[in-house]
């Protein structure tokens, strides 16, 4: 498109979302308002933290990396090798100059366990009722592939106490946010200890230790410590601590350990395929291959079904499907392949690969719009697949951390757990529903946080900005009253303009966006939308293995045939068959299931 008419686009898109609003929209007149807002979002909401100087990586040879995912997503982008790669800075969808990280007395303007308490504490369960519980556990299993910034015990952020409060000390103490050893002075710059690609680092991990620590070397299947894949119950062998940084051993439950365990035993299926396939092959190939391969899966898995689960427009099913099949649908592709380079006709997978107006990287607006807490209940309910037995409550202590996790699975059964959250539902992303175990969270280390207050000071502290200049920034208009984001309840909106004196421009931005009006359907805002809008085709988009190297000659014909042949429900099925009942007729594993 010539560039006077892309601009005619740009700002038609941008009015028209303005006055009428995408949402309102038909389908076909909103998926249009909607590329609009991407590409105007890709133009003037990328920022390289690097600033055109990327670090240096040590060179590998070709066969290291050219039809392989390294395991510290280096050499993705064979003309940037350290983009995306672990242990690089996380970018920003707003102006560096913006994204200068706040210190005291800012820091605690006002006190984040006033926050917590008041604003955003469960007060009674808010149900998300088009969702089931696999949705939550989901996004957490996801988001440990994405994003990790580590923390530093020997720096600690003291939260104080406010007035008639029941924490026990006088202060929260909160572990600092990692430094970046490579900041330049006086820079608001941190470090992503995972790659920031979509590549499974939950499971594979991102280095070459890691790695080592979770493959059998015996015809490329993976395991844990090295230990037998499967034990005698049908259970993964995971250590929490190693699988996955982000949380570690504290942010292990149930829900981690079941999606765990499921993508491993994924891993070892693939395995036995390209085995069969392919009987000479070495375990490195093997294990390779079978990586790719179960990665794409769950990208493709979060893109056309968890995603249009939470986000329940009817333009968002059509456009999120559209992402990865095109317009032209997945019968045309199936049957003629790609009609030509456009994504919007025939989706990113296989497209040429655009990194737009800044290197890839996650970015820190991304990380606090995923700040989704309140989909954690606190109580839950277990249940038999042969309804003879009565339902087992338990809360989120019992089945929380390494040991809890498995004795609940061993006792109760995997496919049973499996049904038991599927079909329970999560809590809403919302004001006021926020699990209030996270507000006396006791850690592995014997010390107790409040990690709902510490979603507001990470933020704080990593530089995202208050929530009217984070809508300035994305070019929405800022709010103008509490009303406006206190989910139309007026003593919410009281008590919203009492905590922050009533200064609307310091309303932190997880609070205003669990505070909006919701598009129909959503499960989350509009303004987190737009950061998704932006991300997520870009986690496709910038990446070759999901692109230029998304041919049956790096895949594989019998790795493209597992991705284009599978979704979430037959991966459940392909490992507990006795889900069968219960998934019957289910259109989407992340919905609610029938109750047997």
């Amino acid at each position: 498109m010539p560039p006077l008419l892309t601009r005619l686009f740009l700002k038609t898109s941008e009015l028209i979302d303005r006055r009428i609003g995408w949402d309102k929209l038909p389908p076909i007149f909103g998926i249009s308002v909607l590329v609009g807002i991407r590409d105007a979002l890709r133009e003037h909401n990328l920022y390289d933290p690097y600033q055109g100087h990327p670090p240096e990586v040590p060179p590998l040879s070709p066969p290291d990396y050219l039809t392989v995912r390294t395991a510290d997503g280096s050499y993705n982008d064979l003309a940037a090798p350290s983009m995306g790669m672990a242990n690089t800075r996380f970018g920003r969808n707003v102006p560096l100059h913006e994204g200068r990280a706040e210190t005291m007395p800012q820091l605690m303007d006002p006190n984040p366990r006033v926050i917590s308490t008041k604003l955003l504490r469960r007060d009674k369960f808010q149900p998300a009722t088009t969702l089931n519980v696999l949705a939550g556990a989901w996004l957490q299993f996801e988001t440990r592939d994405w994003f990790s910034h580590g923390s530093d015990a020997n720096r600690m952020i003291e939260i104080p106490r406010p007035p008639d409060d029941d924490w026990p000390e006088d202060t929260i103490k909160v572990p600092a946010t990692s430094a970046d050893p490579t900041a330049e002075p006086g820079a608001s710059t941190f470090l992503n200890t995972e790659t920031h690609w979509w590549d499974a680092s939950q499971i594979y991990g991102s280095n070459q230790q890691f790695q080592q620590a979770i493959r059998t070397h015996r015809d490329g299947r993976a395991c844990i410590d090295g230990k037998v894949c499967v034990d005698a119950d049908g259970f993964i062998d995971i250590d929490p601590a190693l699988l996955g940084a982000s949380g570690g051993a504290d942010g292990w439950w149930l829900g981690m350990e079941l999606m765990g365990t499921i993508f491993m035993r994924e891993h070892n299926a693939i395995c036995d395929r390209l085995k069969a396939a392919y009987p000479h092959w070495s375990n490195d190939q093997l294990f390779n291959k079978a990586r790719l391969i179960n990665a794409a899966l769950i990208a493709k898995i979060h893109t056309i079904e968890w995603t249009p689960a939470i986000l329940g427009h009817p333009t968002l099913q059509i456009g999120m499907r559209a992402n990865w099949f095109g317009l032209a649908g997945e019968r045309v592709k199936e049957l003629f392949g790609r009609l030509g380079s456009s994504d919007v006709i025939s989706g990113i997978p296989g497209s040429q690969p655009d990194h737009h107006t800044a290197p890839y990287s996650i970015t820190e607006d991304f990380v606090t719009v995923y700040r989704m807490h309140p989909l954690v209940p606190d109580d839950y309910e277990f249940l038999s697949l042969t309804a003879d037995a009565e339902p087992h409550p338990l809360s989120f202590g019992d089945i929380h951390g390494g040991a809890n996790s498995r004795g609940v699975l061993k006792s109760v059964g995997a496919a049973e757990c499996l049904y038991s959250l599927g079909v329970a539902h999560p809590g809403a992303v919302t004001l006021h529903n926020s699990p209030n175990f996270m507000r006396h969270f006791q850690r592995t280390d014997e010390n107790m946080l409040d990690l709902i207050a510490t979603d507001i000071l990470r933020s704080r502290e990593r530089g995202v900005p208050r929530y009217n200049d984070f809508r300035r920034a994305l070019r929405l208009k800022p709010a103008t009253s509490f009303d406006e984001i206190s989910n139309g309840d007026r003593d919410t909106a009281i008590a919203m303009a009492e905590i922050y004196g009533g200064d609307i421009e310091k309303v932190d931005a997880m609070v205003g966006m669990f505070g909006e009006k919701l598009p129909d359907g959503f499960g989350f805002s509009d303004t987190a939308f737009r950061i998704f809008v932006l991300m997520a085709t870009r986690r496709l988009k910038s990446d070759r293995f999901y692109t230029v190297d998304f041919t049956p000659r790096v895949y594989t014909p019998e790795g493209m045939d597992w991705i284009d042949r599978n979704d979430m429900t037959s991966v459940l099925l392909r490992h507990y068959p006795e889900l069968e009942p219960a998934l019957r007729g289910q259109r989407n594993a992340f919905a609610p299931w029938t109750r047997i």
